[in-house]
């Protein structure tokens, strides 16, 4: 999701070595560390996210600090990784929570697997666990017999409604791309699969797909090696809307009339989505998918048993619609 938004100093902090949970921006630790309350106390939650160089994530932990302060009963250490395929460093950043004996984490994982011996150590170590964004692996949770309550939307379905409008622009025969999000994280797959949905339904043809991981520069030079190879693709269907940012660049760059379905509704894509660019994108409320994690946190704390798919909302973006 972004390259023009750069989180500073703060975040080297967060992926420096030592992997600290400094204040990285959070309001809630005047107390610091995430050692456990004393009787009485306030409870620590870490939220652990992906890259904070994505707008998406900065905008989720914005909504979850502002959750937390406006709850004011517990405390919360919001942490992330540098980018989207640091899967070591987000591992570094849940033993840190572990560690400094965080009460409850939130956590929205790199790769759909690789977190769940993470999330095992947690709980062995007492901590609650929520699930948010990218959900875990279903076979491995079951292989390492956890049962961890997931919060987030409905990626295939979110994927089909940006596709669809596409769709309904292009028209059947349309050529289409697609540029998919980091292979191992599950909502990668998800959107993956409602894009292929969307191109069945509408009669389209696929000419080529391609991860990017998530990320602006990388988008950027795959889809202008996609142009290059395919000179008469019409659109491009992207799996979140940092990637589309780099499709856009190259899309400005060769004065090409490709149209783009993306996925997030982040404030970088509204100029495409208003200048037509972007056709649609979708929104599904990262601020409010980590305050929910949030209170499911608390409740199981409170001794409540979570379980299951919390579904979150989903909005479809379009000119007409953003107004």
């Amino acid at each position: 999701m972004r390259n023009a938004l750069r989180v500073g100093g703060c975040l080297a902090a967060v992926t420096a070595a030592a992997l600290a949970l400094t204040a990285c921006g959070q309001e809630n630790n005047s107390q610091g560390g995430g050692s456990s309350p004393a009787k009485g106390g306030k409870p620590t939650v870490c939220l652990v996210m992906k890259s904070l160089a994505n707008q998406y994530f900065q905008d989720m932990q914005k909504g979850a600090e502002k959750h937390a302060n406006d709850r004011g009963d517990l405390k919360l250490e919001s942490v992330g990784t540098q980018n989207e395929t640091d899967i070591d460093g987000q591992v570094s950043l849940v033993d840190k929570c572990i560690t400094d004996k965080a009460a409850a984490i939130v956590l929205a994982p790199a790769d759909s697997k690789a977190l769940v011996q993470s999330v095992a150590k947690a709980t062995q170590a007492g901590v609650k666990v929520v699930n948010i964004d990218v959900k875990l692996d279903d076979a491995a949770l079951q292989q390492a017999k956890l049962d961890v309550p997931f919060v987030g939307p409905d990626n295939v379905e979110g994927a089909k409604q940006s596709g669809l409008a596409l769709g309904k622009v292009l028209g059947p025969g349309g050529k289409v791309v697609i540029l998919e999000g980091n292979p191992g994280a599950a909502n990668a797959a998800q959107r993956k699969q409602g894009f292929q949905d969307a191109i069945a339904q509408d009669g389209l043809t696929l000419v080529d797909s391609k991860t990017a991981h998530w990320e602006t520069d990388e988008a950027y030079t795959v889809f202008g090696n996609m142009l290059t190879a395919h000179p008469d693709i019409q659109g491009v269907m992207s799996s979140n809307d940092a990637m589309t940012l780099g499709v856009a660049k190259v899309i400005q760059q060769r004065n090409s009339k490709v149209k783009v379905a993306s996925f997030d509704n982040i404030d970088a894509i509204k100029p495409y989505v208003q200048d037509g660019t972007v056709v649609s994108t979708l929104d599904q409320f990262p601020s409010q998918q980590a305050s929910l994690g949030i209170d499911y946190a608390m409740k199981m704390l409170a001794g409540q048993n979570v379980t299951g798919w919390q579904k979150t909302p989903i909005k479809l973006i379009t000119k007409s619609s953003a107004g």
